[in-house]
């Protein structure tokens, strides 16, 4: 891997003027109306009635059923008169086999109408279950975009917590039962109707689940911000999103009651996930995914781990970018040469803080599978959309420098 950039070329970076790389073009397409605010949750069946819908299929977990989370929203559902049926048993991360099971529920109900309410693995089963349902066949039919034919039924989000930004995109990520290697199958159809972020949802979040959720939504904005596919309307989202994010993390984590907050983490995981449609991820979610295959591991974690070093490593092309969201969040001056890696510093304290793991060697990762982990991250789809190419043993090099605490 080739060193950072000096200083000085850094410096006459940061002060090239107006972003000009931003300046392409680009088709926004916003399929998903957002209602966001405390209580919102109780307008799930006006809405739902609204959109047509008569009998539902409520797609969550069952942490959250024997939390009672699901009540509100089932009660909002009955009150409108609509029929609803419950399928609560998605699994973190969820796979072919969870899809398969909640498509079970959906043929025999004969459902017209969706509601993922959950955190990013709910609602990805529910965006799975709509392909299948709709389209027949199987998930690995549709990886990749634009491979469904027949329209798709309409689909309420409602996240429960601030991390993946599912609500906002018109892709499912699920993993194969198998190999759990994770499919991206994407579709415009898929979008979501309505996305209802209530605050008061995300308040009962365990700080573990805080954590890693958290990591993930400060890794879409950053992630998103230097992407090879970055625009106008996915700066936006980015910058915005990370602004909320880096505001509020340290206070959910400390005042996890504090609800504004949660709602500044709620809304600002939702615009970075508005960000990843338009703009998609980067090395940061292809090197995360091998290591939840392999090794359990939550991926919120494994991003956590991984993301300051691609920061550091795509500071060769972007350290401008970065060094821009080091300012906002009042860690620099603008066009400090010092900024980028201040930033990623600033990353690798972050998860520290959350007590997140900070290196592979203490989730037990064997150093042995460095080869069979990069191989399989280079297969990746996000790796084709990051801001510096990676070759093979650029991959190995950051799995081996995540054996080790981030240094500043």
């Amino acid at each position: 891997m080739a060193e950072q950039l000096s200083p000085s070329t850094r410096t006459v970076e940061a002060s090239r003027g107006p972003r000009l790389d931003l300046v392409q073009p680009f088709d926004y397409d916003s399929r998903t109306r957002v209602i966001f605010g405390q209580g919102t949750v109780g307008r799930l069946g006006e809405l739902t009635q609204e959109i047509g819908g008569r009998r539902v299929l409520l797609v969550t977990d069952k942490g959250l059923t024997q939390a009672g989370h699901a009540q509100p929203a089932i009660k909002s559902l009955e009150a409108a008169g609509l029929a609803v049926a419950v399928f609560d048993d998605v699994t973190p991360n969820p796979t072919t086999d969870d899809v398969d099971r909640a498509l079970e529920v959906a043929r025999r109900e004969q459902i017209d109408f969706l509601v993922g309410l959950g955190g990013g693995s709910s609602l990805d089963c529910a965006k799975g279950v709509n392909f299948l349902y709709t389209n027949g066949g199987r998930m690995e039919d549709y990886c990749g975009t634009g491979r469904a034919k027949l329209p798709m039924l309409p689909m309420i989000a409602v996240p429960t917590t601030a991390g993946t930004g599912s609500e906002a995109q018109s892709f499912a990520l699920i993993a194969d039962a198998k190999t759990h290697m994770k499919m991206a199958c994407g579709d415009k159809k898929a979008a979501c109707r309505v996305a209802v972020l209530d605050p008061d949802l995300t308040v009962s979040m365990p700080v573990s689940v805080t954590a890693a959720t958290g990591i993930d939504a400060l890794s879409h904005a950053l992630e998103t911000f230097v992407s090879k596919p970055r625009n106008a309307i996915s700066n936006l989202f980015s910058r915005n999103a990370w602004r909320l994010l880096s505001q509020g993390f340290r206070s959910v984590l400390r005042e996890p009651a504090d609800l504004n907050a949660r709602s500044a983490m709620l809304l600002g995981a939702h615009l970075a996930g508005g960000a990843i449609e338009n703009s998609m991820l980067g090395a940061t979610h292809a090197l995360a995914n091998p290591l939840s295959a392999h090794f359990d591991l939550t991926h919120g974690l494994a991003i956590g781990i991984m993301l300051p070093h691609v920061i550091r490593y795509n500071s060769q092309v972007v350290g401008a970018l970065y060094g821009e969201f080091a300012a906002d969040a009042g860690l620099c001056s603008v066009g400090d040469p010092a900024g980028p890696d201040t930033l990623a510093r600033f990353v690798a304290s972050l998860v520290a803080e959350a007590e997140c793991p900070t290196n592979l060697a203490t989730i037990g990762a064997d150093p042995a599978l460095v080869g069979v982990l990069a191989r399989e991250a280079a297969t990746q789809w996000t790796a084709n959309f990051n801001p510096r190419s990676l070759e093979p043993a650029d991959f190995e090099e950051l799995y081996r420098r995540a054996f080790a605490d981030f240094e500043g």
